[in-house]
């Protein structure tokens, strides 16, 4: 199955023509997170991003990258995005085109809520990963009630929690694992793309095994830049199932010519997104 490609920009475009994206994560210890999806959303062509997070992270988000929006929610001295947050939030996703849920939540119970009742509520396009999947692993049945299209992108622990059996090892069973993750949805909305090496992305009835990406990859952050890359591409109209197979794909490309450069040992999250430009001119996207 080819993969989908990024339409060439038109002459006469601005930025409302490429998305809008609304990152909803990060928590005190966890500022980082949210920041690297909001950047690799926009390194892969979103037109604006907005990251929702808690006040008293806001200074230090918005000071990683000038170029997206940050919200701050809460109070000053709260920790986490608590459920108490929610009318803000979707009031803030009535402008959006797709939402990412999950970079740096952080497992607080009440932040657990916010994630399952936007999970359920939302009607966007919503990319959820890292403690947004682990929040919806912690609430009875909550995954198999959507909003809308949903992609989520576990790693095999996060799978283990969310539907309680190990993940396989071969290629075949975590594409069985994938389309079982999948089928968990009762409204038949969900994409999964079960992380690792050769990442599965399955829709429950076809799946393709992503052949980019090494072991370098392997390091904190870049399941965040991962997040962001497929928001970005969903921003701009791809649909999930065409988003997810190529963000996956240019991710790893990215990866791969950020190891060619620097090396596996000495990769990190952030060189993902420095090699996103030259991966999409790669794909014949400049």
């Amino acid at each position: 199955m080819p993969i989908a490609k990024l339409a060439p920009r038109e002459v006469a475009s601005h930025k409302g023509n490429y998305g809008r994206v609304l990152i909803i994560g990060g928590s005190r210890g966890m500022a980082g997170a949210p920041a690297l999806a909001g950047k690799a959303a926009q390194r892969s062509g979103a037109g604006l991003v907005t990251l929702a997070i808690p006040r008293s992270i806001q200074p230090t988000v918005a000071a990683f990258e000038p170029s997206y929006m940050t919200l701050g929610l809460g109070q000053a001295d709260e920790d986490f995005l608590l459920a108490d947050c929610k009318a803000e939030i979707l009031a803030a996703a009535a402008n959006m085109e797709v939402i990412a849920l999950g970079p740096g939540l952080g497992n607080d119970l009440s932040t657990a809520k916010l994630v399952c009742d936007l999970y359920q509520e939302v009607r966007l396009p919503m990319i959820v990963d890292a403690d947004g999947l682990n929040a919806l692993a912690k609430a009875s049945r909550a995954i198999q009630y959507s909003g809308g299209p949903r992609i989520l992108t576990p790693h095999p622990g996060e799978f283990q929690r969310l539907l309680g059996e190990p993940c396989g090892n071969v290629t075949s069973e975590r594409a069985r694992n994938a389309r079982m993750l999948c089928r968990s949805d009762n409204n038949s909305r969900t994409i999964v793309v079960l992380k690792g090496h050769q990442t599965i992305v399955s829709d429950s009835q076809q799946y393709a095994v992503n052949q980019t990406g090494n072991p370098g990859m392997a390091t904190g952050g870049t399941g965040d830049c991962l997040t962001g890359v497929i928001a970005g591409i969903v921003a701009q109209g791809l649909s999930p199932w065409e988003a997810a197979r190529l963000g996956a794909h240019v991710h790893g490309l990215a990866g791969d010519l950020a190891a060619d450069e620097l090396g596996q040992t000495s990769l990190i999250a952030s060189d993902l997104i420095d090699y996103l430009p030259a991966a999409f001119s790669m794909l014949g996207v400049g």
